[in-house]
Protein backbone atom coordinates (compact mmCIF):
# COMPACT_ATOMS: atom_id res chain seq x y z
CA UNK A 1 0.00 0.00 0.00
CA UNK A 2 1.15 3.28 -1.17
CA UNK A 3 2.49 5.21 1.70
CA UNK A 4 0.26 8.28 2.40
CA UNK A 5 2.62 10.69 4.79
CA UNK A 6 5.52 12.15 3.18
CA UNK A 7 8.89 10.55 3.82
CA UNK A 8 9.58 9.15 7.45
CA UNK A 9 8.78 12.91 8.78
CA UNK A 10 10.23 14.79 11.25
CA UNK A 11 8.55 13.37 14.48
CA UNK A 12 9.76 9.29 13.24
CA UNK A 13 13.94 10.16 12.61
CA UNK A 14 14.15 13.08 15.30
CA UNK A 15 12.52 10.50 18.19
CA UNK A 16 14.56 7.92 17.75
CA UNK A 17 17.20 7.61 20.84
CA UNK A 18 20.03 7.82 18.79
CA UNK A 19 19.42 11.31 17.14
CA UNK A 20 19.38 12.80 20.75
CA UNK A 21 22.29 14.36 21.41
CA UNK A 22 21.60 16.45 24.37
CA UNK A 23 21.37 14.27 26.97
CA UNK A 24 25.44 13.57 26.26
CA UNK A 25 26.49 16.51 24.95
CA UNK A 26 28.80 17.81 27.71
CA UNK A 27 30.98 20.49 26.13
CA UNK A 28 27.58 22.13 27.02
CA UNK A 29 28.81 22.01 30.27
CA UNK A 30 25.92 19.22 32.27
CA UNK A 31 24.23 16.72 30.85
CA UNK A 32 20.46 17.12 30.36
CA UNK A 33 18.08 13.86 29.98
CA UNK A 34 16.42 12.20 27.08
CA UNK A 35 14.37 15.13 25.44
CA UNK A 36 15.69 17.52 27.31
CA UNK A 37 16.40 20.97 26.07
CA UNK A 38 19.39 23.73 26.10
CA UNK A 39 19.31 26.98 25.97
CA UNK A 40 21.28 28.31 22.76
CA UNK A 41 22.21 31.80 21.82
CA UNK A 42 20.68 32.65 18.83
CA UNK A 43 24.20 34.23 17.15
CA UNK A 44 25.29 30.71 17.51
CA UNK A 45 22.39 29.42 15.41
CA UNK A 46 22.39 29.49 11.36
CA UNK A 47 19.62 28.80 9.05
CA UNK A 48 19.13 25.52 7.63
CA UNK A 49 20.48 25.92 3.90
CA UNK A 50 18.61 23.27 2.90
CA UNK A 51 15.44 25.34 3.56
CA UNK A 52 13.13 25.43 0.66
CA UNK A 53 10.54 28.13 1.94
CA UNK A 54 12.37 31.37 0.12
CA UNK A 55 9.45 33.60 1.39
CA UNK A 56 8.26 34.16 5.03
CA UNK A 57 5.51 36.74 5.43
CA UNK A 58 6.66 39.65 7.56
CA UNK A 59 3.32 40.56 8.65
CA UNK A 60 3.18 36.85 10.08
CA UNK A 61 6.33 36.78 11.73
CA UNK A 62 5.74 39.93 13.23
CA UNK A 63 2.23 38.62 14.92
CA UNK A 64 4.67 35.49 16.54
CA UNK A 65 7.03 38.13 17.71
CA UNK A 66 4.33 39.74 19.75
CA UNK A 67 3.39 36.71 20.90
CA UNK A 68 6.48 35.44 22.39
CA UNK A 69 6.91 38.49 24.08
CA UNK A 70 4.05 38.41 25.93
CA UNK A 71 4.43 34.05 26.58
CA UNK A 72 8.30 32.74 25.09
CA UNK A 73 9.04 30.13 23.31
CA UNK A 74 6.61 27.27 23.51
CA UNK A 75 8.27 25.13 21.43
CA UNK A 76 11.75 24.37 21.10
CA UNK A 77 13.64 24.16 17.80
CA UNK A 78 15.29 21.55 16.63
CA UNK A 79 19.45 21.99 15.41
CA UNK A 80 21.88 19.85 14.65
CA UNK A 81 25.37 20.85 15.99
CA UNK A 82 28.11 21.89 13.05
CA UNK A 83 31.17 22.97 15.50
CA UNK A 84 32.23 24.38 18.92
CA UNK A 85 29.40 26.39 19.50
CA UNK A 86 28.00 26.52 16.18
CA UNK A 87 24.30 24.85 15.29
CA UNK A 88 22.04 24.50 12.30
CA UNK A 89 18.41 24.88 12.29
CA UNK A 90 16.41 21.65 11.36
CA UNK A 91 13.05 22.99 11.99
CA UNK A 92 11.74 25.83 13.31
CA UNK A 93 13.04 28.89 11.42
CA UNK A 94 10.16 30.75 11.51
CA UNK A 95 10.22 30.73 15.54
CA UNK A 96 13.89 31.54 15.10
CA UNK A 97 13.45 34.68 13.03
CA UNK A 98 10.76 35.85 15.08
CA UNK A 99 12.83 35.58 18.27
CA UNK A 100 15.44 37.67 16.40
CA UNK A 101 12.33 40.55 15.62
CA UNK A 102 11.66 40.15 19.54
CA UNK A 103 15.12 40.75 21.02
CA UNK A 104 15.41 37.46 22.35
CA UNK A 105 19.23 36.28 22.66
CA UNK A 106 18.70 32.76 23.63
CA UNK A 107 16.31 29.63 22.15
CA UNK A 108 15.16 26.40 23.84
CA UNK A 109 16.61 23.61 21.34
CA UNK A 110 16.37 19.97 20.84
CA UNK A 111 20.05 19.26 19.67
CA UNK A 112 19.73 15.77 17.05
CA UNK A 113 22.40 14.22 14.89
CA UNK A 114 21.25 14.83 11.12
CA UNK A 115 23.58 14.54 8.20
CA UNK A 116 22.55 16.63 5.07
CA UNK A 117 20.23 14.26 3.16
CA UNK A 118 18.24 14.06 6.62
CA UNK A 119 18.67 18.25 6.91
CA UNK A 120 16.68 18.37 3.01
CA UNK A 121 14.36 15.67 3.47
CA UNK A 122 13.12 16.80 6.63
CA UNK A 123 12.55 20.82 5.47
CA UNK A 124 10.95 19.48 2.60
CA UNK A 125 8.65 17.33 4.49
CA UNK A 126 8.04 19.96 7.23
CA UNK A 127 6.85 22.43 4.83
CA UNK A 128 4.87 20.28 2.39
CA UNK A 129 2.95 19.05 5.16
CA UNK A 130 2.20 22.26 6.31
CA UNK A 131 1.52 23.36 2.48
CA UNK A 132 3.30 26.54 3.19
CA UNK A 133 5.44 25.46 -0.11
CA UNK A 134 4.18 27.27 -3.43
CA UNK A 135 4.82 24.66 -6.44
CA UNK A 136 7.81 26.36 -7.79
CA UNK A 137 9.45 25.59 -4.35
CA UNK A 138 8.52 22.26 -4.12
CA UNK A 139 10.04 21.38 -7.78
CA UNK A 140 13.26 23.53 -6.86
CA UNK A 141 13.46 21.17 -3.30
CA UNK A 142 12.33 18.00 -5.69
CA UNK A 143 15.17 18.67 -7.64
CA UNK A 144 17.92 19.33 -5.45
CA UNK A 145 17.34 16.08 -3.73
CA UNK A 146 17.71 14.46 -7.46
CA UNK A 147 21.18 16.83 -7.82
CA UNK A 148 22.93 16.66 -4.44
CA UNK A 149 21.49 13.55 -2.76
CA UNK A 150 21.55 11.87 -5.75
CA UNK A 151 18.33 10.49 -5.79
CA UNK A 152 16.31 8.60 -8.78
CA UNK A 153 12.75 10.04 -9.64
CA UNK A 154 11.49 6.78 -8.20
CA UNK A 155 13.38 7.01 -5.03
CA UNK A 156 12.54 10.57 -4.36
CA UNK A 157 8.86 9.13 -5.24
CA UNK A 158 9.04 6.52 -2.50
CA UNK A 159 11.18 8.91 0.23
CA UNK A 160 8.49 11.70 -0.24
CA UNK A 161 5.35 9.28 -0.48
CA UNK A 162 4.13 10.74 -3.83
CA UNK A 163 3.47 8.91 -6.59
CA UNK A 164 6.09 9.25 -9.97
CA UNK A 165 4.11 11.03 -12.11
CA UNK A 166 3.23 13.84 -9.36
CA UNK A 167 7.32 14.32 -9.38
CA UNK A 168 7.98 14.46 -12.65
CA UNK A 169 4.63 16.90 -12.88
CA UNK A 170 6.77 19.41 -10.32
CA UNK A 171 9.78 19.00 -12.07
CA UNK A 172 8.99 19.85 -15.58
CA UNK A 173 7.40 22.81 -13.99
CA UNK A 174 11.48 24.41 -14.32
CA UNK A 175 11.22 23.98 -17.45
CA UNK A 176 8.50 27.00 -18.25
CA UNK A 177 9.93 30.61 -18.89
CA UNK A 178 10.99 32.69 -15.76
CA UNK A 179 8.15 34.91 -16.08
CA UNK A 180 5.58 32.07 -16.04
CA UNK A 181 7.60 30.31 -12.79
CA UNK A 182 6.90 33.96 -11.19
CA UNK A 183 3.58 33.91 -12.34
CA UNK A 184 2.99 30.60 -10.48
CA UNK A 185 4.90 31.00 -7.47
CA UNK A 186 2.83 34.38 -6.82
CA UNK A 187 -0.92 32.64 -7.59
CA UNK A 188 -1.20 34.67 -10.95
CA UNK A 189 -2.03 31.06 -12.45
CA UNK A 190 -2.85 27.70 -10.72
CA UNK A 191 -1.16 24.63 -11.44
CA UNK A 192 -3.57 23.06 -14.11
CA UNK A 193 -2.77 25.97 -16.13
CA UNK A 194 0.85 25.45 -15.87
CA UNK A 195 0.87 21.94 -16.64
CA UNK A 196 -1.20 22.98 -19.64
CA UNK A 197 1.55 25.22 -20.71
CA UNK A 198 3.99 22.92 -20.12
CA UNK A 199 3.02 20.72 -23.30
CA UNK A 200 3.58 23.80 -25.54
CA UNK A 201 6.85 24.27 -26.90
CA UNK A 202 6.95 27.35 -28.83
CA UNK A 203 8.18 30.16 -25.64
CA UNK A 204 6.62 32.80 -27.43
CA UNK A 205 3.35 31.13 -27.91
CA UNK A 206 3.80 30.46 -24.00
CA UNK A 207 4.16 33.58 -22.91
CA UNK A 208 1.54 34.93 -25.28
CA UNK A 209 -1.29 32.60 -23.71
CA UNK A 210 0.33 33.10 -20.09
CA UNK A 211 -0.50 36.65 -20.34
CA UNK A 212 -3.92 35.86 -21.68
CA UNK A 213 -4.57 33.65 -18.94
CA UNK A 214 -3.89 36.40 -16.45
CA UNK A 215 -5.83 39.35 -18.25
CA UNK A 216 -8.94 37.12 -19.39
CA UNK A 217 -8.82 35.06 -15.96
CA UNK A 218 -9.44 31.41 -18.36
CA UNK A 219 -10.17 28.01 -17.12
CA UNK A 220 -7.01 25.13 -16.70
CA UNK A 221 -9.64 23.19 -19.62
CA UNK A 222 -9.92 26.56 -22.04
CA UNK A 223 -5.96 26.71 -21.90
CA UNK A 224 -5.80 22.68 -22.60
CA UNK A 225 -8.33 23.37 -25.78
CA UNK A 226 -5.87 25.84 -26.88
CA UNK A 227 -2.78 24.53 -26.19
CA UNK A 228 -3.98 21.67 -28.16
CA UNK A 229 -5.77 23.77 -31.27
CA UNK A 230 -2.22 25.27 -32.00
CA UNK A 231 -0.20 21.89 -31.42
CA UNK A 232 -2.58 20.30 -34.08
CA UNK A 233 -2.56 22.82 -36.48
CA UNK A 234 1.96 23.61 -35.97
CA UNK A 235 2.18 19.86 -36.65
CA UNK A 236 -0.46 20.01 -39.70
CA UNK A 237 1.87 22.58 -41.15
CA UNK A 238 5.12 21.20 -40.48
CA UNK A 239 3.57 17.78 -42.15
CA UNK A 240 2.11 19.74 -45.19
CA UNK A 241 5.65 21.68 -45.59
CA UNK A 242 7.93 19.09 -44.92
CA UNK A 243 7.95 17.19 -48.36
CA UNK A 244 9.35 20.42 -49.96
CA UNK A 245 11.69 21.04 -47.43
CA UNK A 246 13.14 17.57 -47.94
CA UNK A 247 13.19 17.85 -51.54
CA UNK A 248 15.05 21.48 -51.68
CA UNK A 249 17.70 20.11 -49.36
CA UNK A 250 18.17 16.66 -50.87
CA UNK A 251 19.04 18.98 -53.48
CA UNK A 252 21.69 21.11 -52.15
CA UNK A 253 22.94 18.20 -50.22
CA UNK A 254 23.25 16.21 -53.95
CA UNK A 255 25.19 19.60 -55.59
CA UNK A 256 27.40 19.94 -52.85
CA UNK A 257 28.35 16.54 -52.56
CA UNK A 258 28.47 15.97 -56.62
CA UNK A 259 26.52 12.48 -55.09
CA UNK A 260 22.74 11.91 -55.25
CA UNK A 261 21.68 12.31 -51.61
CA UNK A 262 17.77 12.28 -50.29
CA UNK A 263 16.98 13.85 -47.03
CA UNK A 264 13.77 12.10 -44.89
CA UNK A 265 13.02 14.37 -42.07
CA UNK A 266 9.51 13.38 -40.43
CA UNK A 267 7.29 16.13 -38.75
CA UNK A 268 9.18 14.93 -35.13
CA UNK A 269 12.29 16.52 -36.65
CA UNK A 270 13.92 12.93 -36.96
CA UNK A 271 15.29 11.72 -40.17
CA UNK A 272 17.91 10.10 -42.44
CA UNK A 273 19.74 10.93 -45.12
CA UNK A 274 20.97 8.78 -48.03
CA UNK A 275 24.37 9.32 -49.90
CA UNK A 276 24.96 6.97 -53.38
CA UNK A 277 28.25 6.22 -54.20
CA UNK A 278 28.99 3.89 -57.04
CA UNK A 279 32.63 2.73 -56.19
CA UNK A 280 35.60 3.02 -53.30
CA UNK A 281 37.51 5.78 -55.04
CA UNK A 282 33.79 7.83 -54.71
CA UNK A 283 33.21 6.80 -51.28
CA UNK A 284 36.64 8.01 -50.31
CA UNK A 285 35.51 11.33 -52.23
CA UNK A 286 32.89 11.87 -50.04
CA UNK A 287 34.08 10.77 -47.00
CA UNK A 288 36.91 13.79 -47.58
CA UNK A 289 33.95 16.25 -48.82
CA UNK A 290 32.09 15.47 -45.46
CA UNK A 291 35.53 16.36 -43.06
Amino acid sequence: MKKKGLGRGLSALLDEPAADITARDTSMGHHRPMGGTSMLLIAHIEPNPFQPRTHFSEEALSEMAASITQLGIIQPVTVRRVGHDRYQLISGERRYRASQIAGLTELPAYVRVANDEAMLEMALVENIQREELDAIEVAVSFQRLIDEVKLTQEELSEKVGKDRATVSNYLRLLKLPPAIQLGLRQGHIGMGHARALITITDTAWQLELYHKIVESQMSVRQVEDLARTRSKSASSKTVGLRPRLNRELSKKLSERLLSKAVVRQTAAGTGTIEIDFKNEEELQRLLVSIG
